[in-house]
């Protein structure tokens, strides 16, 4: 009897998005384009002329920095806050693309992944004839920062654990779990936007940052016990919910789906980028694996139906 391969995905046809960075302020557009199979997720800086001005979408690729995920290649050229688009593509189970844009940082829109999901969702998925391969964690690995933490455990799943504290009443303790199958992440998570406090927004902008998100249009901004952006949470937990959703899109960068376990304990992208690192450099800690059909509903993306994904004003 033949085996039945699940297949790579990539988009049907071009899908574009305009707005301002997060932490620059610069308004930029992104063009997310059909690639082939085995292409991967590549970034290309449009707006360099001179140079290599293609970025891998990889774990070794990152320029490590706390506020976001920032790739650069080999010659310095870099883009910043991909996260949200990252999970976008890794939920909606995109495997290949090409990402065109005309600057350094890619638009925080609302402050979610929502855009580019229901973007995505629009233009359709397009089957590709090649086999999905995915990285199945074997080892457990770890990595600490002060108090915070992240793990990668085997499972035969992607599934994410994570758990904030903060002193902020308005956020406090939260901690959630999910099994990422079958379009959970465009159902639980890819709405829930970027959050920061008052005092934080203020002190970065003082200091020439987060000069997109004067309006609180596109974060949930929070000061002492209050909600004060407009319109105010989507969900009560949505500051945990995002941290899921960044931690999905950190871990997109492994380069292919994984199956594994993922822990993280006040972590942020800086420590997920890590945490990467330590998987790929420790010893017979994960391999790569052909998924035929059996492992459809393991991986993320798949399952995923229009009518779940959320509907936000």
């Amino acid at each position: 009897m033949m085996r039945t391969i699940l297949v790579q995905n990539t988009i049907k046809s071009a899908m574009s998005f305009t707005g301002k960075g997060l932490h620059s302020g610069q308004q930029a557009t992104v063009t997310v384009r059909p690639a082939s199979a085995h292409h991967g997720i590549w970034f290309a800086r449009t707006d360099v002329v001179v140079g290599d001005r293609m970025i891998p979408a990889r774990w070794d690729a990152v320029n490590r920095s706390p506020l976001c995920t920032k790739l650069e290649n080999a010659n310095g050229l870099s883009v910043s806050t991909v996260e949200h688009l990252m999970a976008a593509l890794a939920g909606c189970g995109i495997h290949n693309a090409l990402v065109e844009i005309d600057g350094p940082e890619v638009p925080i829109l609302d402050g979610s992944a929502i855009p580019f999901v229901r973007g995505f969702m629009e233009r359709g998925i397009r089957r590709l004839a090649a086999p999905v391969m995915a990285f199945e964690v074997l080892k457990t690995v770890t990595v600490t920062d002060g108090d915070a933490s992240a793990t990668l455990a085997p499972s035969h799943t992607l599934r994410i654990d994570f758990e904030i504290d903060f002193v902020d009443a308005a956020i406090g303790h939260q901690k959630k779990s999910l099994v990422m199958n079958n379009g959970s992440f465009a159902r639980e998570l890819c709405d829930s936007r970027t959050f920061c406090r008052k005092a934080d927004v203020d002190a970065m902008q003082a200091n020439g940052l987060a000069l997109g998100g004067e309006s609180g249009e596109n974060a949930v901004v929070f000061e002492g016990d209050h909600v004060i952006s407009p319109g105010g949470l989507r969900h009560a937990d949505e500051p945990v919910r995002h941290k899921m959703l960044d931690a999905l899109g950190d871990l997109a960068l492994a380069g292919a789906p994984l199956l594994g376990h993922y822990t993280g304990n006040r972590a942020g992208h800086s420590l997920t980028n890590t945490l990467l690192r330590k998987l790929f450099a420790t010893p017979g800690a994960v391999r790569m694996v052909e998924c035929d059909a059996s492992m459809a509903s393991r991986l993320p993306g798949y399952g995923l139906v229009w009518d779940e994904i959320p509907q936000v004003a």
